[in-house]
């Protein structure tokens, strides 16, 4: 992981006016990814239940409008 975090510093110092783009798009992806995950789990058998545990939601209501979709 060192040789990673090594990696995106130098691109960082030798990029930059390029590096806050990629950064974004990536971390945009991250939260796509998330989001997808989340409708998927949704959508399986007992899913609300798999979300509300997984997150360890103690009050429903805070998400409730997220599980009715």
């Amino acid at each position: 992981m060192n040789e990673q975090v090594i990696r995106w510093a130098n691109y960082v110092k030798d990029n930059p006016t390029k590096w806050k783009k990629t950064h974004t798009k990536f971390i945009n992806a991250q939260f796509d990814k998330h989001k997808q995950f989340n409708i998927r789990l949704l959508k399986t058998k007992n899913g609300k239940e798999k979300f509300i545990k997984l997150y360890n939601i103690k009050n429903k209501n805070s998400v409730k409008r997220l599980l009715e979709e």
